[in-house]
């Protein structure tokens, strides 16, 4: 069966028809869909930033992540329900859509980083965690990692303006909207035809 097949069958059930259709069901959504994001990209910062050093320094590593992680991975799984059911509405408009795929490959990208500090400096944690820094494999995976979700933010943004492209509408027949610019203060009527200039004497 074809993808845009597919695609198109998840659009045209109840569920996403209900939603696409109400005034108030998706703005609501992306409303919890944009909270949960950025809790997961507030609280993955603290830990990147505590891992370069540059805050909450006084804290054990190892008690800070394991106080922010779980809060890390309800918002992300609050992000991830509310972001599977606005796809649902316009399933095939963000499959094609080039920001989207970006978006899904840096996410990709952002957990495989974070599966390289388990391997690396995770390891390791007992040894550094209560020094001010991480060593420099968990110094690079933080900067990748704030990279990665400051890119995935960017590309966010960039599919809510090319999600529905515009179209100009075509001009109304007959209405000048020039006339609208001008001052009230010139005392000029826009519907009004400037009088005739009276012809000059010995001409007609």
């Amino acid at each position: 069966m074809p993808i845009d097949a597919i695609l198109k069958s998840i659009e045209a059930t109840s569920f996403a028809t209900a939603i696409r259709d109400s005034i108030w069901m998706f703005p609501i959504i992306e409303s919890v869909h944009v909270i949960g994001f950025t809790l997961v990209v507030g609280t993955i910062a603290i830990i990147d930033l505590r891992l370069l050093g540059l805050a909450s320094v006084a804290r054990s590593f190892e008690r800070m992540w394991s106080d922010i992680l779980k809060w890390t991975w309800a918002a992300f799984a609050v992000a991830v329900l509310t972001g599977l059911i606005m796809f649902t509405t316009n399933a095939q408009i963000y499959y094609h859509n080039p920001f989207f795929r970006t978006k899904m490959v840096l996410l990709l990208l952002a957990g495989i980083n974070m599966g390289a500090f388990e391997v690396t400096a995770g390891r390791t944690v007992q040894s550094w965690g209560n020094r001010r820094s991480a060593p420099p494999a968990g110094k690079a995976v933080a900067v990748l990692s704030l990279a990665l979700w400051i890119a995935i933010i960017f590309m966010g943004r960039i599919i809510g303006f090319t999600t529905h492209p515009g179209k100009l509408a075509p001009p109304t027949p007959g209405v000048n909207y020039d006339d609208f610019l001008q001052s009230p203060s010139s005392g000029s009527n826009p519907g009004a035809t400037s009088p005739a200039h009276p012809a000059a004497p010995g001409k007609k």
